[in-house]
């Protein structure tokens, strides 16, 4: 008889809104059933699109398909931190991993997941991400230290495995026991579809966790690894405006829920360490008639101003109540009935 410990057995999210991202939802989809350490199951999640939800489950109709891969449809209102608790809600395993409809995992990218779970007292474990330009290459302009407005780790992150605040949602897991004891993600405050790109759900979330989970230990292992696709329209500097103006509003929501000590933790070191250095190198490239450094430090400057000038108006709308309302509750099986629960519960319904 072996003594190897049981691996951790993960159900896999992946939330999906739109059929212009097709081949890379399948291409998401084939990447984690090719993981060495193989997923429990893939849960796709579709966002209030119909013909979406129809032309997936035809696509993973097969026997083995659908023993591996299961098609839902989320069951709460439109938007990303929703349909990651209708995946939470239908998972069967003892760890839920969240991976974007855009991004391809590499091999071990759960294997490194269940790794970090060898200690009891962990409860999340991130990963990094890496992006994929459309272009092909990173815009000269574009700051390493702003990789988080697409999507991607960013400059000033510590390497290796190391204790952190918050994971990130697109390249993240946690034990299911965490939203038995914290919820889940709050909805009103992250993306939904193409709109405005608000945030940081994953951010209220972790220090809502850490705070209901005495002893929590939240991590991020820089070698479970994603590949994450960068649009054309993202490597734009309208986009970069945008987002990070967005992510003030986020943050301000953030602070509503958890305080502002703990929501602006991190965002105190980076913007007082990471930035300075960033906006120094650019200053020194551009004197050393490197390209894109000019830019680069203007980019910074400009996006530190746009993130404040969001703050403060969401902080201002919060206090007039006039923010947008955000809510989370438990994660209880009840919420979302598997398909085969389902078929039981109404055969022995009829039976009876």
């Amino acid at each position: 008889m072996s003594d190897r410990p049981t691996p951790p057995r993960f159900s896999v999210v992946i939330c999906v809104y739109t059929e212009e991202r097709w081949g890379d939802i399948l291409a998401a989809v084939d990447s984690v059933r090719k993981q060495s350490l193989p997923p429990l199951e893939t849960l796709l999640v579709v966002d209030h699109n119909d013909r979406l939800l129809h032309r997936l489950t035809e696509e993973y109709a097969d026997e083995r398909d659908r023993a591996e891969v299961r098609v839902l449809a989320n069951a709460g209102p439109r938007g990303l931190s929703s349909g990651r608790n209708t995946g939470i809600a239908a998972a069967r395993g003892a760890f839920v991993a969240f991976l974007d409809d855009d991004a391809v995992a590499e091999r071990d990218w759960l294997h490194h997941f269940a790794a970090g779970y060898a200690d009891p007292e962990v409860v999340a474990v991130g990963g990094r991400t890496l992006p994929v330009w459309a272009s092909g290459r990173r815009p000269v302009w574009f700051p390493e230290e702003f990789d988080w407005v697409v999507g991607c780790t960013y400059r000033g992150l510590a390497p290796g495995r190391v204790r952190v605040r918050n994971v990130l949602g697109g390249n993240a897991s946690f034990r299911r026991t965490a939203f038995d004891a914290a919820g889940g993600f709050a909805t009103g405050i992250g993306r939904d579809g193409d709109r405005r790109p608000l945030g940081c759900e994953e951010t209220e979330l972790c220090i809502r966790l850490a705070g209901a989970v005495p002893g929590a230990v939240l991590l991020i292992d820089d070698r479970a690894v994603i590949h994450h696709k960068v649009p054309a329209v993202r490597e734009r500097f309208a986009y970069f405006r945008t987002r990070v103006y967005a992510e003030g509003l986020s943050k301000a929501l953030v602070a509503q829920s958890v305080g502002a000590g703990k929501g602006l933790e991190s965002e105190r070191r980076y913007t007082s360490r990471v930035l300075p250095a960033g906006v120094l190198r650019g200053v020194r490239d551009a004197l050393l008639g490197r390209a894109g450094g000019a830019g680069r430090a203007g980019a910074i400057v400009t996006g530190v101003a746009l993130a404040a000038g969001g703050y403060a108006l969401g902080t201002l709308r919060a206090r007039r109540g006039a923010s947008p309302t955000f809510s989370w509750g438990p994660i209880t099986p009840e919420t979302v009935t598997p398909p085969e629960t389902r078929e039981t519960a109404e055969t022995e319904g009829a039976a009876a």
